[in-house]
């Protein structure tokens, strides 16, 4: 179904009322940098949980879910469910870290933590690495996603309403900075959640899907309902289950789920009025993320299987898309052209707009913040003015969003950049959680994590190029044997953060410690605690009473235990509802609401 001009009026409307309130929340926005990259510092958890829940809310994940549910069922899904332990890590034990450091990025804590020289180039490096490079990356497959979804629902060139919505991106995030972002996300989150709900009430109402009886019984996604993937087949259940929950949450550096916190969750947590708003941001963050988010997108994608129950399907039926962007993720906005009427059609476009919205506005403001404080204020011109580091943000603002979206011209679909993603940061995770309980780690050892992630990546690129070959959408022969493509990318993957891990833990021993001065420093006020801080710990002003009492960590990584258990609990018993499994729902949600009221009773002790 096409677009009128009743969905027209409904787009136009929502940008416009979006415009609205991202210029009349820009007042003082731009004051300074404080106020353009945190907001000052005094945003309640309540509005960053919905910014954060709003920024992951690309319009490319409803892609990315629709690719992994039609290439592997709905328990491929635990291949970013796995994250959310690295989340509430960050919950129950770095929410409150971040929050006591007071840096204006998460970058800033590299010439807090260590010392030397090597401190600040690991800053900059870092700084133009995540800042620019891998977020040009990030921004260009949201990019892709929002060119792929208006390529099919529209008959307007992608590209010119690309170039349309980032201007109107640049306007409101340029002038009011953070704050702006998270006020247009608070409007943007209410938009994309009740766009995400109505395509699927509507698909499995259509006569041809014949509703929820005949959806789930149908033959094409009988076999793709399994929450968890069936052991009778150990391989699959190695690739999608074993691995994500033992190795891949804590090894692998992912944008929202960064083990040990980063990113522009670091952001919204600096940007918190207190330690205890820093921790329900996070919470609710991941709440939402993963228990009651995905469900409509997953209905969507395994409807998706009974119309088109392979690629070569939509070839057939979308001729007019050029065959470079018809891939499984494709199969999201072309069940939205197919069974939404008019009006809806426009609201439900309005809300993946939204989505796309909502994510490059924070990617762009994260950026910035790290090319502007840590390596512009820093490297270039360290007396520069507050109303000089606006204006250079606001410059790189500009500029992230031009080279990003020349860059989602050369990629394909979300699966691929979510892959590179994980290979991009593998071996390097493990690093950014012990770096706050273990004082010998250094510099050097960052450094030579993410060189050795970059490298081995490349390597393993390189090799794909040389001597692999895709037999099919599912099967590749490399050296000259057949693999499954889910077994040759797990493969890999582990392949990397075992010898990445290897390589750092050697950099680590055979290199100088940091001064004890810098140590000393970074324990009066962060005030980690712990084993590995003992010799340091000693020598610092804080009493022994004092110190122990900031070892909080046991408590953290219950309160962590009951956290995954409730999410994950409250996501069974969502799926066993739609399922129609009533006992399995009644006994998932009794596990859900028990395991919270026990966080809730021990979340306490945190903050004694």
């Amino acid at each position: 179904m096409a677009l009128n001009n009743i969905d027209w009026i409904i787009i136009i409307i929502f940008i416009v009322i979006l415009t609205a309130i991202g210029l009349i929340t820009s007042k003082r926005g731009g004051k300074d940098s404080a106020s353009f990259f945190l907001s000052s510092r005094n945003m309640p958890w309540w509005l960053l949980g919905i910014s954060m829940v709003a920024t992951t809310f690309s319009l490319g994940t409803p892609n990315l879910i629709t690719d992994m549910v039609r290439s592997g069922g709905v328990a491929r899904n635990w291949l970013w469910w796995a994250f959310l332990l690295s989340g509430m890590l960050t919950v129950f034990v770095y929410a409150r870290l971040w929050s006591r450091s007071r840096v204006m990025t998460d970058l800033e804590f590299y010439e807090i933590r260590y010392s030397g020289k090597i401190a600040g180039i690991l800053r900059g490096f870092r700084a133009v690495f995540l800042g620019f490079f891998f977020n040009v990356f990030i921004l260009a497959s949201a990019s892709l996603a929002f060119i792929k979804v208006t390529a099919i629902m529209t008959n307007i060139n992608p590209v010119t309403a690309l170039i349309i919505v980032s201007f109107i991106i640049l306007l409101y995030s340029t002038l009011g900075g953070l704050k702006s972002i998270l006020w247009t996300d608070f409007f943007l989150f209410i938009f994309a959640m009740s766009g995400a709900f109505i395509p699927a009430y509507f698909v499995i109402s259509s006569p041809r899907i014949g509703g929820m009886s005949g959806f789930l019984q149908h033959a094409a996604i009988i076999d793709k309902l399994d929450l968890i993937p069936d052991f009778s087949d150990p391989l699959m259940a190695v690739i999608v289950f074993v691995i994500p929950l033992t190795i891949q949450w804590w090894a692998a550096w992912y944008p929202g789920s960064e083990p040990g916190g980063g990113g522009y969750v670091a952001q919204r947590m600096l940007s918190a009025k207190s330690e205890k708003h820093a921790v329900g941001a996070t919470l609710f963050f991941n709440l939402i993320h993963y228990a009651i988010r995905p469900w409509p997108w997953i209905i969507v994608g395994l409807a998706s299987l009974i119309i088109f129950p392979n690629i070569e399907s939509m070839v057939d039926s979308f001729q007019d898309v050029p065959a470079k962007y018809i891939q499984n993720d494709i199969a999201y906005p072309v069940m939205l052209r197919e069974f939404l009427p008019n009006g809806i059609l426009g609201l439900v476009l309005a809300s993946l707009v939204a989505a796309y919205m909502s994510t490059i506005s924070t990617q762009i403001n994260w950026g910035a913040s790290y090319l502007v404080n840590d390596f512009y204020a820093r490297f270039i011109k360290p007396n520069a003015s507050e109303r000089e580091k606006v204006l250079v943000g606001r410059i790189w603002t500009i500029m992230l969003i031009v080279f990003s979206i020349f860059l989602a011209l050369f990629l394909e679909n979300a699966l691929q950049v979510f892959q590179y993603m994980l290979l991009i940061g593998a071996g390097t995770g493990l690093i950014y959680i012990l770096r706050w309980f273990w004082w010998r780690i250094n510099a050097w050892s960052e450094l030579s994590a993410m060189v050795g992630a970059a490298v081995f990546s490349t390597v393993i690129i390189l090799i794909e190029q040389l001597f692999l070959t895709r037999i099919d959408h599912t099967t590749v022969l490399i050296f000259g044997s057949e693999l499954d493509l889910a077994l040759w990318d797990a493969l890999k993957f582990v392949l990397i953060v075992l010898l990445n891990t290897i390589v750092w833990l050697v950099v680590t021993l055979c290199t100088k410690p940091c001064d004890e001065k810098i140590l000393i420093s970074f324990y009066e006020r962060t005030r980690p605690g712990g084993p590995g801080w003992k010799n340091v710990a000693q020598k610092t002003t804080l009493t022994a009473s004092e110190r122990e009492k900031d070892w909080n960590v046991p408590v953290g990584l219950v309160c962590m235990s009951l956290g995954c258990l409730a999410v994950f609990s409250l996501l069974f018993s969502i799926g066993h509802l739609i399922y129609g499994n009533l006992i399995y729902f009644t006994v998932m949600l009794i596990v859900s609401v028990i395991s919270s009221v026990l966080l809730f009773k021990l979340w306490g002790k945190l903050f004694d």
